[in-house]
């Protein structure tokens, strides 16, 4: 990923090549580091996003042990509370900008971060925690949603002398800040299966509430925005696990589920093509998270993988083990040797091998429409 930046700071690297006609020999002083395309990145979303905001005791239930090793050993070699081995698609996409990983909002607070600050919480809903709680649905569910997140968002905005929706004041703190809209909405679906609630309404709800955030974040000045939609949440293990025998689709993935992610993804697109039209200064993508890991699945020994729905953390063996109640963490479970040879890492949440792979192909495979690659032009072209 790092052609990315590369390519950007071609053209600067030029600037700073021009040959020197003295006659004298001297040392040609070395040319200045290009400078990023962008300086900050503000990125939401949920567990597949969060950098820190939640802790083993503050997570979504089945998933206690965040804070602890072997959460983190593959790449920081040490919990970070991310959900995972090692990096998120996040992570991939501040190195390939050549920015520093994204720092925790409850670890900066409204000040927020010399390079972005990340309002992701794992658990979090696309709809507000308050419909949860009126279809009492608050047993072990994290309260935060994406309007907390927008809450906090307005915060940091504020401490920089962008209140009050005044467009042009903050205009200037959006020229050169990607904006990174992590996948949303599949707690929400989660949260609701097995209710009397139908996923129609948890559908359009949620699709509503990620349309009114992104026309909010839009409103305020944002001008490079990226929105991940739904991975094919059929295929992780705990969706295998919990469906019924029958449910499967070519890739042995949950048929329902996957369907589900389809549904709500084609919603998303639908809503983005709508905010392209009422804010056409703006460049807004759709990185289409569902295609990339679908295809992945396809080709797993390209990218390296043998294992596609057995967890490398987790207890109890089989096809794949994976026991909800010795989650990833708990003293009878265990991390497997060789990490990067598997997709899911506990159960739910992804490998930094994998989250490596979908991100390149979000950033670089032309897996995002339009094209990361045209984002950056446009940022360049925008100066």
């Amino acid at each position: 990923m790092g052609s990315i930046f590369r390519l950007f700071s071609l053209s600067l690297l030029l600037l700073y090549s021009t040959p020197s006609f003295s006659s004298t020999p001297s040392r040609t002083p070395s040319p200045p580091p290009p400078q990023p395309p962008f300086s900050k990145i503000y990125a939401f979303g949920d567990s597949y996003t969060d950098t820190g905001n939640t802790v083993s005791t503050t997570g979504p239930s089945g998933f206690n042990y965040v804070s602890s090793l072997p959460y983190g050993m593959t790449y920081f070699h040490r919990p970070t509370n991310r959900y995972s081995d090692g990096r998120l698609i996040i992570d991939f996409v501040a190195q390939s900008l050549s920015l520093p990983l994204l720092p925790p909002y409850k670890a900066v607070a409204a000040r927020g971060g010399p390079h972005g600050v990340n309002f992701a919480v794992a658990g979090a809903t696309a709809i507000e925690h308050q419909f949860f709680v009126k279809n009492n649905l608050t047993f072990d569910i994290t309260p935060e949603s994406l309007g907390t997140q927008l809450g906090w968002f307005n915060k940091v905005l504020e401490a920089q002398g962008c209140g009050g929706g005044d467009r042009v004041k903050c205009g200037a703190l959006f020229n050169d800040a990607l904006v990174w809209v992590g996948e949303i909405g599949a707690n929400d679906y989660a949260y609701s299966t097995g209710t009397s609630l139908s996923k129609s309404v948890i559908q359009s709800l949620a699709i509503r509430r990620i349309s009114t955030f992104l026309e909010a974040i839009l409103a305020k000045g944002a001008k490079y925005v990226v929105v991940q939609g739904l991975p094919p949440t059929g295929c992780l293990t705990l969706a295998m696990v919990l469906a019924a025998p029958d449910d499967r689709d070519e890739l042995g993935c949950v048929k329902s589920a996957d369907q589900q992610s389809l549904s709500h993804n084609a919603l998303l697109q639908a809503k983005i093509e709508d905010l392209r039209k009422q804010f056409p200064e703006s460049v807004i993508l759709y990185a289409d998270y569902y295609s990339a890991y679908h295809d992945i699945m396809q080709t797993t020994a390209k990218h390296g993988f043998k294992e596609v729905f057995k967890v490398c953390c987790g207890s109890g063996g089989g096809p794949y083990n994976y026991d909800f109640f010795s989650a990833c963490g708990s003293p009878s479970s265990s991390p497997c040797s060789n990490p990067s040879q598997y997709i899911n890492w506990d159960g739910v949440h992804l490998t930094d091998a994998m989250n490596k792979a979908v991100s390149q192909l979000l950033l670089e495979g032309g897996y995002s429409q339009p094209s990361f690659q045209y984002l950056l032009s446009k940022r360049k072209s925008q100066g």
